[in-house]
């Protein structure tokens, strides 16, 4: 659950520190005084969008930290990701003037989509407009599908909808564009006949330029390289000869001069380098020769390549790498125009979704029975005497969904028959059924904190006491917390906590802080009676606070 959330510069609150504690918390104050600022801070915290415009005037940056107890589930999904584990889990969101994010999970660096990830193990919140979501179809799915537990099911569901959708677009195209795609095959397929005749290995230009070269220029080759090995190792004027005269002679002179020993080991270098030079000539002689029918096959092979280069507007070296593109399109062509392959494909995705389809109908179901039974349940405390609240499910042409069609109905009074919630129910019963299915729903939830932010919005008198009553219930298996503007919810909370606006210097700022029993009373007689406190809504507070004890 949450123990602590620090938030610095976020709006209109410079500085707070909130401890929580379990059961049900109830926060109150003026409107405008900053209640949803606190809910918007831990949204953020959990990984919600943020930008600068969240920054309180003239401060540098904003930062918003939260401390929750580190359970067993959420031990797990640090490890997986490696991240720090320890008794306490450590939230961290900054963000500055540029709009720049940064985000921390016990201390190391953390993705928004990791926070947001972390944050439905955490913490669920119903936001103040809920009702008004109700009128949404896809709001109605996915309420539905989230009570029953099976909303992987929904997801798979819309995947292989997907799947099926486009195999039965590919042989829709494929049966369409069949002659074309019949033309198109038969030119690569021809193409890369005529390439393939080639035989062209990669590498082979270049080793065939540098071969036709050579036998192309062998007489000139050998000629040069017979001149350059009489010169170097010939008759007396040899470089060969004169090097061995030129180191007798400083070798003679070495006796007279020891500095000379630089110039003797150079000359003698050069008569090994010579020598060596010498012996890879006639090597090289020995092995050329003049082969005018290789250099009639190398012209013959550079010219085809020419030709087939010169025809296709290409460079010679490419041609390799081009038969392998058209290779690749040839059997892609081949596979989105093969009929029967993508009809198999398309029936293999239709009989998945069905299997998975049909799985999700009969939980739909069940689950529908259930729900609407709950929520009338609920309806009746809540002034909607004899009404009742149905989730309707009407078979339906597959579809992403699944196949059927969900819709909430309702009947505001016994003896009506259940209409559409869009044609019947007013603003106050919206607000009211919406609420029972978010307690209904919280019921079952995993996340150890729930926070409901105005979702009494539409409701008072002994509804209102109704409902505190069932966040108060609902408080003993998760921590509760509640904004609220109504002083029958307010009555019902374990703790009570108050945030206050104030004007300072041309600024204004928020604060919260923990009220006292006596301090609660006050605050609860306000919510009462308004900005006189008389002793009357006093004594009607100390009421309601002794009727929930």
């Amino acid at each position: 659950m949450l123990r602590t959330l620090h938030v610095r510069d976020f709006v209109i609150v410079d500085q707070a520190t909130i401890d929580f504690d379990s059961g049900f918390t109830v926060f109150s104050g003026e409107t405008g005084a900053g209640k949803s600022i606190l809910i918007d801070a831990l949204s953020l915290v959990l990984g919600a969008r943020g930008d600068a415009k969240a920054i309180r005037e003239g401060c540098p940056r904003t930062e918003v930290s939260a401390h929750f107890d580190c359970e067993q589930d959420i031990q797990s999904w640090l490890r997986e990701r490696d991240f720090d584990v320890a008794d306490e889990l450590i939230l961290r969101r900054l963000i500055d003037q540029q709009g720049r994010n940064r985000s921390y999970i016990n201390g190391s660096a953390a993705t928004l989509t990791q926070l947001r990830e972390l944050g439905e193990l955490l913490v669920d919140i119903h936001g103040q407009h809920a009702h008004q979501s109700l009128m949404n179809p896809q709001s109605q799915y996915d309420l539905l599908d989230s009570q029953g537990g099976h909303l992987t099911l929904a997801r798979q569901v819309a995947q292989f909808w997907q799947q099926l959708s486009q195999a039965r677009k590919a042989v829709e195209q494929a049966s369409q564009s069949a002659e074309q795609g019949k033309r198109e095959q038969e030119r690569l397929e021809w193409q890369i006949n005529e390439l393939s005749s080639l035989n062209l290995r990669a590498g082979e230009w270049d080793q065939l330029q540098q071969e036709h070269t050579r036998l192309s220029h062998a007489q000139a080759l050998i000629d040069g390289s017979a001149l350059a090995l009489t010169a170097l190792d010939g008759e007396e004027t040899s470089v060969q000869q004169l090097l061995g005269k030129a180191s007798h002679e400083m070798s003679a002179l070495l006796r007279h001069d020891p500095g000379l020993q630089a110039i003797v080991d150079a000359l003698e270098s050069a008569q090994i380098a010579v020598t060596e030079a010498a012996s890879d000539l006639n090597s090289y002689l020995s092995d050329m020769e003049l082969d005018p029918e290789r250099l009639a096959q190398a012209e013959e092979r550079v010219s085809a390549i020419f030709s087939a280069a010169r025809k296709l507007k290409v460079e010679p070296e490419e041609l390799p790498s081009l038969l392998e593109t058209w290779q690749e399109q040839l059997a892609q062509l081949q596979q989105s125009f093969d009929l029967e392959a993508l009809q198999a494909k398309a029936q293999q995705a239709e009989k998945q979704y069905q299997e998975l389809s049909s799985k999700l109908s009969a939980a739909r179901r069940k689950t529908s029975v259930q729900l609407s039974k709950q929520v009338s349940q609920a309806m009746q405390s809540m002034a909607m005497q004899g009404g009742r609240f149905e989730v309707a499910l009407t078979a339906c042409t597959p579809q992403v969904h699944g196949a059927e069609q969900v819709e909430f109905l309702v009947a505001g009074h016994e003896g009506v028959t259940p209409r559409p919630l869009a044609k019947v129910a007013s603003g106050g019963e919206l607000a009211r059924i919406s609420l029972a299915l978010s307690v209904i729903a919280s019921q079952a939830a995993r996340v150890p904190t729930l926070i409901f932010d105005e979702v009494d919005t539409g409701v008072g008198g002994a509804v209102a006491e109704v409902v505190g009553r069932l966040l108060q219930e609902l408080g003993a298996r998760h921590q509760v917390l509640c904004v609220t503007h109504l002083p029958q919810v307010a009555a019902c909370g374990n703790h009570h906590l108050k945030v206050e606006k104030t004007t300072e210097q041309g600024q204004t700022f928020s604060s919260i802080r923990p009220l006292t029993q006596d301090e609660r009373v006050d605050e609860i007689a306000r919510m009462l009676g308004g900005l006189e406190i008389t002793q009357t809504t006093r004594e009607h507070a100390r009421e309601m606070l002794a009727r929930q004890r």
